[in-house]
């Protein structure tokens, strides 16, 4: 079985920064700091990969960034990538390969790039989630769960299906508003347990009442603690609940809120500053991704390890409306630290706010 590898080396770039995706600003990423994530995430792929097999596997890949780099063993090189690259140059990549499966890494930019060039073609995808966005459900949990998907396929242990290719309305987010639309199909092997399945929007008009209740539960706490620093996640349900406040936020950045002011789309520099000079407490808020139940990971790069270490695993509350949760029995967490991974593995369940002074906890998955 071949195996073709494929990597967006700008893919991910932004994250730290508060970039909502790296298209176009890979160079301003860079200037700035950025590092590589997704060239990285596929070598610790692969190379759980190879421990699985404990054989070669028939692996091949163009030269450089776009995927040798990354190799950590033996591979059939079938080209060079180019000096600059881009969306077309995974096209070329896609177009000039029929191999048995491509296993990539990059965002949902990325996929999206690989299912055109794909065109009528069914040969599976697995992607490693290596970008800043990750709604399609042909992305595994994390790198070392794209391996075990990509070994049970090769020893026919996973049938393939189909799964849908998303990513965030561009046109729809300028006015504000945060909507995953589906931009075609996607073949992909089929493991609800390393697989993430799509991203769903499952808020309801009827929760108003509900989201009300959570924000006056927040109000209540800073109210006992006036001096308590909230940080505030992504996603619809946490700009809903800042709005009931009487704040903006960003509907893709991480914001502050402390002694009455929010301090908005804050990258993790930013974040660093603000809580590294307080010395009271912080309490991170975070809404699981419906669908995907990822608490950490997706979306919100910037809480990095070394921001979640200075806020302290411990402090982290899930928010999430009771329909939300009806999807849900765990949520899961890839901060891009396997260590820190782990320790918040090791505690086993997050409590999760669901109404005014109504918590339940819930279990962290343990892959």
């Amino acid at each position: 079985m071949r195996l073709a590898v494929v990597v967006n080396p700008d893919a991910g770039l932004g994250g730290r920064l508060g970039f909502k995706g790296s298209d176009g600003r890979a160079a301003e990423a860079r200037a700035a700091g950025a590092e590589d994530r997704a060239g990285p995430r596929m070598m610790l792929c692969l190379q759980r990969l190879a421990d699985l097999a404990r054989q070669p596997i028939e692996i091949i890949a163009w030269e450089g960034r776009m995927g040798g780099d990354w190799i950590p063993g033996d591979y059939t090189s079938t080209g060079k990538t180019p000096e600059t690259t881009d969306a077309n140059s995974t096209a070329e990549f896609i177009n000039s390969h029929e191999p048995d499966l491509f296993i990539y890494a990059g965002g949902d930019g990325t996929t999206r790039d690989i299912v055109e060039a794909m065109g009528e073609r069914q040969i599976p995808i697995v992607g490693v989630p290596g970008g800043v966005k990750m709604h399609s459900g042909c992305f595994a949990t994390t790198p070392k769960a794209a391996a075990e998907v990509v070994w049970s396929f090769i020893t026919g242990d996973l049938m393939v299906a189909r799964t849908e290719v998303m990513d965030l309305d561009e046109e729809v987010y300028q006015k504000g508003e945060w909507k995953v639309r589906m931009y075609g199909e996607a073949f992909t092997p089929a493991s609800p347990r390393w697989m993430q399945g799509a991203k769903e929007q499952v808020q309801r008009e009827s929760e108003s009442e509900t989201l009300e209740a959570m924000a006056m539960h927040i109000d209540s706490l800073v109210e006992d603690d006036s001096d308590l620093m909230i940080v505030w996640g992504s996603g619809g349900t946490l700009r809903q609940m800042c709005k009931e406040l009487g704040f903006e936020s960003t509907l893709l950045g991480i914001n502050i809120q402390h002694n009455g002011k929010m301090y908005q789309d804050l990258n993790e520099q930013g974040i660093l500053e603000h809580i590294r000079s307080h010395r009271g407490t912080i309490l991170p808020l975070l809404s699981p991704m419906g669908g995907q139940g990822f608490l950490i990971g997706r979306g919100n790069l910037q809480l990095s390890p070394t921001v979640l270490r200075e806020i302290g695993i411990q402090n982290l509350l899930g928010i999430a409306t009771p329909a939300k949760l009806l999807g849900l029995n765990e949520v899961r967490i890839d901060t891009g630290d396997e260590s820190l991974d782990e320790e918040i593995r090791e505690r086993k369940y997050l409590k999760m706010l669901q109404g005014y002074r109504t918590t339940r906890v819930i279990r962290v998955s343990s892959d």
